[in-house]
């Protein structure tokens, strides 16, 4: 391709099942839930017995927090996935703008523009989503003006009942350096944040 984007990815034989090409974003809903499988640059093996394996870089230094969000898991999922509404909803973000999107409609490359205060920084990241919709992952394209590293993910339970928890795991690097039990903290302060946050979206979007 010439214009910049990705190059559709070979797609594989056999049972390896459909892959996404990234293209130039197209118009139409950036989600809608149904079997799908990333591209080899973020691609997916298939989730067998439960367990998802993608292939961001491992996040070892890694913080964790979960919530327990009051909807059905493809209502959680679809707040996640609408990009372009993020501002709506997420104080510190105030553009997200979907770059490049897979040809059937998922979001590849997000642009974010973001102000929380002293961290203030204009980056784009790259998306994966698990065939069943309950793993979505993430990591910066290029390092930005604040950030060298930022890898994250959210992992979605439906407990049966119509509840969902919600699982995000984030590892941030600045770079501007920061005393480990500093960064942690502040791991945990977004996390704490967005959780909240989408919490409080999708569950205002249900009693609506």
């Amino acid at each position: 391709m010439t214009d910049g984007s990705r190059s559709a990815p070979i797609r594989p034989s056999g049972a390896a099942g459909r892959w996404r090409a990234a293209v130039r974003a197209p118009p139409g809903p950036w989600c809608g839930w149904a079997s799908r499988r990333a591209g080899p640059w973020c691609g997916w093996a298939s989730r067998a017995g439960g367990q998802a394996h993608g292939s961001l870089p491992a996040m070892a230094d890694s913080s964790t927090q979960s919530i327990l969000v009051q909807a059905p898991l493809a209502e959680v999922a679809a707040v996640i996935c609408d990009f372009p509404r993020y501002p709506e909803w997420a104080d510190a973000v105030k553009l997200a703008e979907v770059v490049e999107a897979y040809e059937d409609g998922y979001a590849a490359l997000v642009r974010f523009v973001l102000d929380a205060g002293p961290l203030a920084d204009d980056y784009q990241l790259e998306y994966a989503y698990s065939d069943d919709a309950s793993r979505v992952e993430w990591h910066l394209a290029a390092p930005s003006k604040m950030q060298k590293v930022l890898n994250g993910s959210y992992d979605l339970v439906e407990d049966g009942g119509g509840n969902t928890t919600v699982t995000y795991t984030l590892e941030v690097e600045l770079t501007v350096g920061m005393l480990g039990m500093f960064k942690r903290k502040a791991e945990k302060m977004i996390m704490d944040t967005a959780l909240k946050e989408l919490k409080r979206r999708v569950e205002s979007l249900a009693k609506a």
